[in-house]
């Protein structure tokens, strides 16, 4: 049997714009106990070329960039069965409160999905009409083979939401 994982809390404050969700962490996040902890993720290359920012590697300032520019960041699922990292061997999955949340972060302006599971998982939660507009951004996962310039491109729709 495979053992339980669990999602971190919610990165949000009442000054954020946007959410960005993930599906839930991989193996090298939950070992490191951070957001996109994979060295190989481009996540935080990202965001910091999006906000002009100088990149650091130290967590704590990454999670104060974050706020700074109004982005909250969570997962869709609470917990699973997985073995690995691949969203594919997920397993009886459970969902995080992500309406819940949303009603209480009313300054919320949009929803983004980093990657295919995520927003899929999301669809089911919120259904297909929610009041905040949902975009699906190329996973920034190592697994996913789209190359780092596209994905920005696709990432600086965030921009015009904070």
């Amino acid at each position: 049997m495979q053992s339980r994982i669990f999602s971190f809390p919610p990165i949000i404050d009442h000054d954020s714009k946007i959410i960005i969700l993930g599906s839930i962490p991989g193996v090298k996040s939950l070992e490191k106990q951070q957001y996109y902890g994979h060295p190989q993720n481009k996540f935080w290359k990202i965001i910091f070329e999006l906000l002009n920012e100088k990149f650091t590697e130290d967590y704590n300032q990454r999670i104060q960039i974050l706020k700074k520019h109004h982005i909250a960041l969570w997962d869709v699922i609470d917990s699973c069965e997985r073995k690995g990292s691949l969203d594919s061997e997920i397993k009886n999955e459970e969902a995080n409160q992500i309406g819940e949340l949303l009603e209480d972060h009313l300054n919320m302006k949009a929803i983004f999905c980093n990657g295919g599971k995520s927003y899929k998982n999301l669809q089911k939660i919120l259904g297909k009409n929610y009041k905040i507009p949902v975009f699906l951004l190329p996973s920034t996962s190592p697994l996913h083979t789209v190359s780092f310039e596209k994905k920005l491109e696709e990432w600086k729709k965030i921009k015009q939401y904070l």
